[in-house]
């Protein structure tokens, strides 16, 4: 409903399970599906990488963060956004709009809930190959890394850095490229697997 009386929105279709949101992705070719964790017959986070894999839709994850332990991988299957459930309804249609654009949404709170899951992951650490990777970007391209790996968003990092935020698209744009990333979500998750950003440190 809330979707539905957006002026620049269609709600092509709904599905009750995964399997099915699955199907009905492959058949409606939806711009942008939003997603819930936990459904019946297959969870969001498999029909998340079964859409992402297959289709060009993008994907847009709501999720409770105290019960939802799913949130690192559901980036890794390819998901663009995050949204909580106790969202504003203009907070949710802005949300599809900024996913359908082709940027990514990673609330600070979402950065929170990833750093906190790849510390609890074994084997946790820097991984060398990823590491080597970070020597391609320049400086400047680097330190917007850090702050995009933060959850902040480009007019933040520009009054943090002192540029435009054009400036700031620019360098996320460099970073995606060099590094060969999607989108801000797979960058958040590269610079901590990287150890550009140490879980604990303070912000930049």
């Amino acid at each position: 409903m809330i979707l539905d009386a957006q002026p620049d929105m269609a709600v092509v279709g709904e599905a009750a399970d995964g399997a099915a949101a699955v199907r009905a992705a492959a058949e409606l070719r939806p711009d942008v599906v939003v997603m819930d964790v936990r459904m019946p017959v297959m969870n969001g986070i498999e029909a998340t990488e079964r859409i992402c894999a297959t289709l060009p839709a993008k994907v847009l994850v709501l999720t409770m963060f105290d019960s939802d332990e799913h949130v690192y991988d559901a980036l890794r299957a390819g998901a663009g956004g995050f949204l909580l459930k106790d969202i504003r309804r203009d907070e949710l249609a802005d949300a599809v709009r900024v996913v359908a654009a082709g940027d990514a949404l990673l609330a600070p709170a979402v950065t929170r809930r990833l750093v906190e899951d790849l510390v609890r992951r074994p084997g946790h650490g820097v991984v060398p190959r990823l590491a080597a990777w970070l020597a391609g970007l320049t400086d400047r391209e680097a330190a917007t890394l850090r702050q995009v790996a933060r959850g902040r968003s480009n007019a933040e990092i520009a009054e943090a850095m002192v540029v435009s935020e054009h400036t700031v698209k620019t360098h996320v744009s460099h970073v995606l490229g060099k590094l060969g990333l999607r989108d801000r979500v797979q960058a958040v998750v590269f610079a901590y697997e990287s150890g550009l950003v140490v879980p604990g440190d303070p912000a930049d």
